[in-house]
């Protein structure tokens, strides 16, 4: 079924990485479980479960209706403006120490990517970076910078795409 968009397209995000899943045995209390509540209500196939057992967004597909977003039981899923691709892949608000030694590409909230970003799109909040989508130019130094990779360019061209 092909649907119109109109602009600005949104589509649907999963702010989970999938780093805490490669780890056996470690879970991150604030990712993606894996339960595929999101994948069952998406009418249009947009959400599937990738590799790392942790829902996909495909933006083509995807038409920002939100039955993803209200089904997460984890609240990992949000809608974005797909003119953005900036993103943060990373929900964990665990201090760094901990974050850290969950996942291998969690934000651990130090700040680099606010202290580096020109148009001050980006805030540290609850050890977590947070973009402001509205303010920010999509340049992409933030997640060139990311210590941690938990900042990435979901074209795949300032980043490796995940």
């Amino acid at each position: 079924m092909a649907v119109k968009k109109k602009f600005p397209y949104r589509a649907a995000l999963v702010a989970c990485n999938g780093g805490c899943h490669v780890k056996e045995g470690s879970s991150c209390a604030f990712g993606c479980i894996g339960c595929g509540k999101c994948a069952e209500v998406c009418r249009f196939g947009a959400v599937s479960m990738n590799e790392y057992g942790v829902a996909e967004v495909d933006e083509d597909q995807c038409i920002a209706c939100g039955l993803c977003v209200k089904a997460c039981p984890q609240k990992v899923i949000r809608l974005h403006e797909c003119a953005n691709y900036i993103v943060v892949k990373c929900s964990n608000q665990d201090k760094g120490k901990e974050a850290r030694a969950l996942c291998e590409a969690s934000c651990i909230g130090c700040g680099i990517c606010e202290r580096i970003c020109t148009a001050s799109a980006i805030r540290v909040a609850d050890n977590c970076a947070r973009i402001s989508e509205s303010v920010c130019l999509s340049c992409g130094m933030c997640a060139v910078k990311c210590p941690r990779h938990a900042i990435y360019d979901l074209r795949g061209v300032l980043t490796k795409k995940r």
